[in-house]
Parts: structure tokens; C-alpha cells; sequence
């Protein structure tokens, strides 16, 4: 057996045709078996349930017979209840990072330390937030209290399968509120050992739920169902407003995590190869499938072409293969549909007159799999197709600029405002710039994520917030009782 076998191998990838309402494991009411695609060997793996409105409803029902009991436990009851789930997952670590290595052709080791370990820390947070009252505000003859809002219909997506699941239920839970997920159909076999995990650690009955299906079918469910009073999903923008929409209709909150086109701004005074190897790093995570990428590199006139040098040398380093190859830098795209998309985009660019500096159509990958070259453009117009719109794929945009003022306008030349960075060797100057930027969240000189800090978007990238307080926040509702 090679390594790539031992490492699938390690998921245990088989087909699972329950899903998980009320606290057991039930036979769908009417599902047909949804195929699970490897895209880096272009095999089907597994099957699960394409459930429908039916399962919603059941899933819903268990939902919100269980909200009151679970709001009602002390904070750390319910965080004791976590804090077992945490271990119980914890304990699958491994696994879990081969599952995503086979769903998303994440590479492993990427998968272990950002896929698997990144959520882990999360949930962990959310464990000791989950143990802090929430005490009550006064403001002159009132006090203010912040309540569980209800239930809610987590819709996830398929590029970070366990981290955004935990995101969202983790606060929700931990806010008092219970919650049915429907996870991204290219992606259900990671939520199937969170709940795993969930059954292990004996969570009350209906209180978290799982219902598999497709976005058409079991997410406009979820989003539509009278009986759910938060929607939280995170996706593309378009799918997001029609979400809004369907939850419109009864007038329930809706928190929303959607698209990015970040700009990475290096002005002339960066630490330059250090700037240009992190904004390369960070536009092909994942294969480029990060919402926050840094797809638009912004870099002064003054050292431009040396950027483009370096970014064109650092993206040579990005080897494409097999994710359980541990010289694999470069995983496959999810699946055949988003190659594909992602072709047309590098087409485009071409067409459109960007130079060309390293991937491209023409640039060898594996003949088996959704593999898309490291693909990086210079020359780049600010109000080009490859500049404007979310690729999801590993293509790198190199815009020039004049001065710090040009460099902000360009930045914000964009209907997303979810991520950034910006680069100097003066931080008040980077803070100056970081501050003008209409974005969520900006890096300076490649600060560390943080996972308590408020994550979400400004513009068509999102509507709230996620992780640590901020994210819990969403999941309360808050009343003022005068005296």
C-alpha cells in the first residue's frame, strides 16, 4: 500500500445512509443516494442521503422541542456538553483530516493544521465562552438581557467543511439555541463524524440535527421553514440573496458569510519578498477555495516588476498532486464544475490582454483529477473580469499603483469588502491605509488569524459576524425589561 492508499485508507470513507434528528440515527422518509466525488482521482467514494422538505420538517420539529430545555440549562451545563463534544471530536482528528484531504483534495498536512486544528481551537472557544454568564446591562430604569434567539438553520459550504460547521454551531449551541445543519452536498462525509462525534458525546436529543441534501431542495427548506428563527449560511453571494429572500417572508434574522476579491497592498517601503511569498501563500490556500484569499495583489510602481519576478518564482514552488503526496503543495479543485469555471476565468484573462508570468492553460498538472495549474497574471486592468469577480481557484491578479491614495481606491474598487492585507515598514502608515480599506478584516505585515476576532464581510460580502463573542452575539436576542 503507497501512501496515498494508507492515507485514504485513514478516513474510512464508506457510505452512510441515516440521518442524525432528535438524537438518532433515522432512515430518510424519501432520498435518493447522493454521490461523493475524490477529486483528485475523479472516483466516487461514498454515498449519502439527498433528503427533502420532509426530513427538514422532522428535523425542525426536534428542533424547536428542544429549544426551551437546552436555553434553559445553566452556561455551564451547556458548556460541559461541549467541552465532552470537543473531546469526542478532538479524538477523530486524524480521520477528520483525511476525510477533507478525500472531499476537497485539501493537502493532508494543510488539512491536519488548518482544516482539522483551526476548528478544533474554535470549538474550544467556544467551550469557555459557553461557561461566562451573560449578565444583564442596566441602562437608567431598564435591564437589558441578551436571550437565546431560537432555532437555527445552519446552510454550511464545501471549501472548509468542519471549520465553518463548527463556526456556526459551535456559537449557537453555545448561545443557548439548537440547530439543524444542512452541510454542502460536495462535502456531507465530515459532517457525518462531527456527528459522529455529537452522538458519542451525548448531546441532548434534538438539540443539533443533521439533514443532507441538496442546496435547491433541503437548504431553500431549512431557509424557508416558518419554525426557524435564525438562518446562518455561508456560500456565494448570489445563492446568499436568495436565501435572504426566502427567509424574508417572515421577516427571520439572517446572518450571512459570502464572498471575497481581498487586495493585498504592498507599498514601497514593505519587506518585499516576504510580502509577495505570504500574498502568494495566501491567494492558493486551499487551491485558491478561500473566501479571504489575497487574489488581487496591489504592489507600487517602484518595485513592481520585481514583485512579479518574485510572485512568478514563488508560485513555481505550488507543486500539484495527489493530497496525501507529501510533496503536494497544490491539491485539485472540488470538482469537475469548478475546473472548469476556473478555466473560463484564466481564459478570460487572456483574452482580455493580462500578462501571462506563470500556470496558465497550457502549464502540465496531473492527467487525473480537477487540477488547475498556479495560475498568476500581471498587468492586470483593476476593472478587469479577473479583477472583479470571485475565481475560487488558484489565480493571482498583480495590479501596479502610483502612490497610497490610488492603492486605497483600487482596494475598494471591488462589490466585495471581506478581507486584506497591507504591507510597510512604517505600521502607522499600514494602519493608516488598513483603516481606509472597506473591508472586515485587513493583515498588517502578514499579522496571525485570530480566531476570537469578529470574522465577516462589508458590501456583497456578508451580513454579520462569526467566531468568538461577536459570532455568539448572533445567536442572541435582547430584551429590555423597565422597572
Amino acid at each position: 500500500m503507497d501512501q496515498a492508499d494508507a492515507g485514504r485508507a485513514t478516513a474510512k470513507v464508506a457510505d452512510r445512509d441515516r440521518l442524525y434528528i432528535d438524537g438518532e440515527w433515522v432512515t430518510p422518509l424519501d432520498a435518493l443516494p447522493m454521490p461523493v466525488q475524490d477529486p483528485a482521482t475523479e472516483e466516487v467514494v461514498a454515498h449519502v442521503p439527498a433528503a427533502g422538505s420532509g426530513d427538514i420538517d422532522r428535523a425542525v420539529a426536534a428542533a424547536r422541542a428542544a429549544f426551551g430545555p437546552w436555553a434553559d440549562l445553566s452556561p455551564a451545563a451547556r458548556a460541559d456538553h461541549l467541552d465532552r463534544l470537543l473531546a469526542a471530536l478532538t479524538a477523530r482528528a486524524g480521520q477528520i483530516a483525511a476525510t477533507i484531504a478525500i472531499e476537497v483534495g485539501t493537502p493532508f498536512k494543510v488539512a491536519q493544521r488548518v482544516q482539522t486544528g483551526l476548528p478544533l481551537t474554535v470549538l474550544r472557544d467556544y467551550v469557555a465562552l459557553a461557561r461566562e454568564e451573560i449578565e444583564p446591562e442596566t441602562i437608567g430604569n431598564s435591564l437589558v438581557f441578551r436571550e437565546p434567539a431560537g432555532v437555527v438553520g445552519a446552510i454550511t459550504p464545501w471549501n472548509y467543511p468542519l471549520h465553518q460547521v463548527v463556526a456556526k454551531v459551535g456559537a449557537a449551541l453555545a448561545a443557548g439555541c439548537t440547530v439543524v445543519l444542512k452541510p454542502a452536498e460536495l462535502t456531507p462525509l465530515t459532517a457525518y463524524l462531527l456527528f459522529d462525534a455529537i452522538d458519542e458525546a451525548g448531546l441532548p436529543h434534538g438539540v443539533v440535527n443533521l439533514v443532507t441534501g441538496s442546496g435547491p431542495v433541503a437548504g431553500s427548506a431549512l431557509a424557508a421553514h416558518p419554525d426557524v428563527d435564525v438562518v446562518s449560511f455561508t456560500g456565494s453571494a448570489a445563492t446568499g440573496a436568495a436565501i435572504s429572500r426566502l427567509a424574508a417572508d417572515r421577516i427571520a434574522r439572517v446572518t450571512l458569510e459570502l464572498g471575497g476579491k481581498s487586495a493585498n497592498v504592498i507599498l514601497q517601503d514593505a519587506d518585499l519578498a516576504k510580502a509577495v511569498k505570504v500574498g502568494v501563500g495566501n491567494a492558493f490556500l486551499n487551491a485558491g477555495q478561500t473566501c479571504t484569499a489575497w487574489t488581487r495583489m496591489l504592489v507600487h510602481r517602484s518595485v513592481y516588476e520585481e514583485a512579479v519576478d518574485l510572485a512568478a518564482t514563488a508560485s513555481s514552488g505550488y507543486v500539484t498532486g495527489d493530497p496525501f503526496d507529501p510533496g503536494t503543495r497544490l491539491g485539485p479543485l472540488v470538482s469537475e464544475r469548478q475546473r472548469d469555471r476556473v478555466r473560463t476565468y484564466i481564459d478570460k484573462g487572456l483574452a482580455d490582454g493580462a500578462r501571462l508570468v506563470s500556470g496558465g492553460p497550457d502549464a502540465t498538472v496531473p492527467a487525473r483529477g480537477f487540477f488547475i495549474a498556479p495560475t498568476v497574471f500581471a498587468d492586470v486592468d483593476p476593472d478587469d473580469t479577473i479583477a472583479q469577480e470571485e475565481i475560487f481557484g488558484p489565480v493571482l491578479s498583480i495590479i501596479p499603483f502610483s502612490d497610497d491614495d490610488q492603492a486605497v481606491a483600487i482596494a475598494n474598487n471591488s462589490r466585495y469588502g471581506l478581507a486584506g492585507g497591507v504591507w510597510s515598514g512604517d505600521e502607522e502608515r499600514a494602519l493608516s491605509v488598513a483603516r481606509r480599506l472597506r473591508t472586515g478584516a485587513v493583515d498588517i505585515n502578514g499579522g496571525a488569524f485570530n480566531p476570537r476576532a469578529p470574522f465577516g464581510g462589508y458590501k456583497q460580502s456578508g451580513v454579520g459576524r462569526e467566531l468568538g463573542q461577536h459570532g455568539l452575539s448572533e445567536f442572541l436576542e435582547t430584551k429590555a425589561i423597565q422597572r
